[in-house]
């Protein structure tokens, strides 16, 4: 089962990969796009990060609707609204929830990139952070109650550096057409770097 005190401990890595790495999703994000991404999800994470430490949970689903609710308040760009809608679906599907199973975690996450779809008017494919969140969920939701965590790193770092050989299609980096290939998409990245977070947490509760 997986405890409250597992996802707070999975966002702390994912805080700490993403303020490790600012300076680079910034050049990413300087290539194709506003140059803000790096700027947007440090401050993101930094402010949910807070908010989950200054607080005390019982609910699961209260847990994730604070974190949606200060990166739908405090984060501009794109990355604000899709990671608020992400964490605020997955909120909604865990509401009243103290523990989960690895499917229910699946399920709610399911919920958050189909709140992604909706909210970018994205699919798969079009060189955005769903090409790290779809195939990686629909791998949880398809691999049962035990499998090995290093996969979920594996397909997350995978669908990620695919994205540098796609072409743009949403976002300022449509505007760049053919000249979108070549360069990472820094949404994925930073998503990559999140659910990288979520297979080290799995793999550290296993081994304890």
């Amino acid at each position: 089962m997986i405890r409250l005190e597992q996802l707070h401990e999975w966002l702390e890595k994912a805080n700490e990969k993403i303020q490790n790495n600012k300076e680079f999703l910034t050049q990413l994000d300087q290539a194709i796009g506003d140059g803000d991404h790096g700027i947007n999800m440090s401050r993101g994470f930094k402010e949910a990060i807070n908010k989950i430490r200054a607080s005390t949970y019982h609910d699961i689903g209260s847990f994730f609707q604070d974190v949606s609710m200060v990166f739908i308040a405090k984060v501009g760009g794109a990355s604000g609204p899709l990671y608020g809608t992400a964490f605020m679906k997955a909120a909604m599907a865990l509401k009243g929830k103290s523990v989960l199973t690895i499917q229910e975690l699946a399920f709610a996450l399911k919920e958050s990139v189909s709140g992604i779809k909706m909210r970018g008017n994205a699919q798969a494919g079009e060189k955005t952070m769903l090409d790290v969140w779809e195939p990686v969920v629909d791998y949880l939701a398809s691999s049962g109650d035990s499998f090995p965590w290093q996969e979920v790193r594996r397909i997350s770092l995978e669908q990620m550096e695919h994205t540098r050989q796609m072409e743009a299609r949403k976002g300022r980096a449509a505007y760049l057409g053919s000249r979108s290939v070549g360069h990472l998409d820094p949404g994925s990245v930073s998503s990559a770097y999140l659910f990288e977070a979520l297979a080290e947490t799995m793999e550290g509760s296993e081994a304890t």
